[in-house]
């Protein structure tokens, strides 16, 4: 996407120790200042989002036309807490007995990155292409958990505040500026593990940037 500059970590008044050891952020963590660079920053994530939501709808009419399944946007961007780096994360619900048959229509236009588990009794079958420069990850869940997944992403969207949102951003920023891999991979997921506790949230090596 949007070439990455390479500077020093962003000076942080936060305990970022602290912040990931409790999977949370909200703005009392915050010095006045601090949340002031915070809010800037989010405020150049937005920046892009009109490319994003033209990319996302022109490979979310590809991904129905492939499958005959409507995708939703799963990943960082559909809940704004999105870096410059994102690629796209879509999702669709499928039954468990037309597995083959989906990695069968897909296979000319993806390339498959996988299985993986989704909850202790069910697993997702995971894809990805590119389309004008972004990284499009394809997540194929069956029904049930798809139904979940909306659910849960529903409940973000409508319960995480504005501030909730910029703080989650800028603590993201700050582990992938300071190199903190892990830790970075891990914050990608405590939203989803706050609404969806019963979801497999397991930290995913990355494949280039991120999300």
């Amino acid at each position: 996407m949007v070439p990455r500059v390479t500077t020093q970590p962003p000076f942080t008044e936060l305990d970022l120790n602290a912040i990931t050891e409790r999977r949370w952020v909200d703005r009392g963590d915050f010095t006045d200042a601090e949340f002031d660079r915070a809010r800037a920053f989010y405020g150049q994530m937005r920046v892009h989002d009109d490319r994003l939501e033209q990319v996302r709808a022109d490979a979310a009419a590809m991904i129905s036309e492939w499958t005959g399944h409507k995708p939703r946007d799963v990943g960082s961007f559909g809940t704004r807490l999105n870096l410059e780096t994102s690629d796209l994360d879509l999702g669709i619900g499928y039954p468990v007995e037309d597995r083959d048959r989906l990695r069968a229509v897909l296979a000319p236009h993806t390339t498959f990155l996988g299985e993986r588990k989704t909850r202790y009794s069910t697993s997702r079958l995971v894809f990805s292409f590119k389309l004008d420069g972004i990284e499009i990850d394809l997540s194929a869940l069956e029904v049930e958990d798809f139904a979940v997944a909306c659910r849960m992403l529903d409940q973000i969207d409508v319960t995480m505040t504005p501030d909730e949102r910029i703080a989650h951003t800028w603590v993201k920023h700050l582990l992938r500026s300071s190199g903190r891999t892990e830790a970075y991979a891990t914050w990608k997921l405590t939203t989803y593990a706050r609404f969806c506790p019963e979801f497999n949230w397991v930290p995913i090596p990355e494949k280039t940037a991120g999300t």
